[in-house]
């Protein structure tokens, strides 16, 4: 069983050790593009030295990371510099919304806000690609998470050439080179991002075909499931390779030592969610967060309120 475990998790702050050991349990789910990146090398089903039977263990860990992201967010909006935004990625059936629902749970909704993007409005289509993704950017001080995100204009819009066609691009434009320019241009704006004060957090639920067609049938058998079902489920299923280049393709132009992607083995999700957990924990933790001090200035400012207070 791998050392999950960190020496002084409840603080705000992690020890050097506590921050290394986080690094060491999520660095196979790393990917920064220093190699080429095939989903053929990353397993869905991995559990590292984990069974089944280390599910009770593993929820105790992730009830400590998900406690520490709630204190640790109560910092991020106390000092309001930085911004986090996590991008979530994941075919269907992947457990992206039970993710989100597992690992946020104890965060303040005030500064914690969740946007599932669909298929576009008529306004969106009207706007630049990056337009719609733009508006619902977390605030100095916030957490946002993008379910599905920006890059799926590189993925369904890519596997699915009428997404494109939607968007009344001149033909000059969709012409030969046109997914290389597309990634150019959203590898650009994460390093904008990044110069305003935001740190991207870029997550993908790596489901194996098996698991998501078990996992199809559950809702088609299950009647209160039925409404997570739709015949485009099935239809990108059937496309499946090519969103596995689309991905690779996503993964090898935008995974950068400085951005990097984290691949997380999803056919188990109890330990989706440890993996995700600590990712947000780790790289949470790299920034100079603490909370701002009034009295700095002016040192006896403080005894001089508690003065006025308890005289009243």
């Amino acid at each position: 069983m791998p050392d999950t475990t960190a020496p002084a998790f409840g603080a705000n702050e992690l020890s050097a050790d506590a921050m290394q050991r986080l690094a060491d349990f999520t660095a196979p789910y790393r990917v920064d593009g220093r190699a080429p990146i095939r989903l053929d090398d990353h397993d869905p089903a991995d559990l590292r030295d984990l069974r089944r039977a280390d599910r009770r263990e593993a929820r105790q860990w992730l009830d400590e990371r998900t406690t520490w992201l709630a204190n640790r967010q109560h910092t991020l909006a106390a000092q309001g510099r930085w911004a986090v935004l996590v991008v979530l990625q994941g075919r269907d059936a992947a457990g992206k919304d039970s993710t989100i629902r597992h690992v946020m749970a104890r965060m303040n909704p005030q500064g914690c806000n969740v946007t599932a993007f669909g298929v576009p409005t008529s306004e969106e289509l009207k706007h630049d690609f990056l337009w719609r993704y733009h508006r619902h950017l977390p605030a100095r001080g916030d957490v946002g998470v993008f379910n599905r995100s920006y890059y799926e204009e590189a993925l369904v819009v890519r596997v699915h050439r009428a997404h494109l066609d939607s968007q009344r691009l001149p033909d000059a434009l969709t012409r030969d080179g046109l997914w290389d320019r597309r990634l150019a241009d959203i590898r650009a704006f994460e390093e904008y991002l990044g110069r305003n004060g935001v740190l991207v957090v870029k997550l993908f639920l790596n489901i194996s075909r098996d698991e998501q067609k078990r996992r199809f049938l559950k809702r088609l058998e299950e009647p209160e499931k039925h409404w997570k079902f739709a015949s485009e489920d099935i239809r990108d299923r059937a496309r499946w390779d090519d969103y596995t280049k689309a991905y690779e393709a996503v993964f090898n132009a935008t995974a950068l030592p400085d951005a990097p992607w984290h691949i997380v083995p999803a056919d188990n999700k109890w330990f989706a969610r440890l993996v995700t957990a600590s990712i947000l924990v780790s790289e949470i933790g790299k920034l100079s967060l603490e909370y701002p001090n009034p009295f700095a200035a002016d040192p006896n400012a403080l005894a001089a309120a508690r003065r006025r207070l308890a005289n009243e």
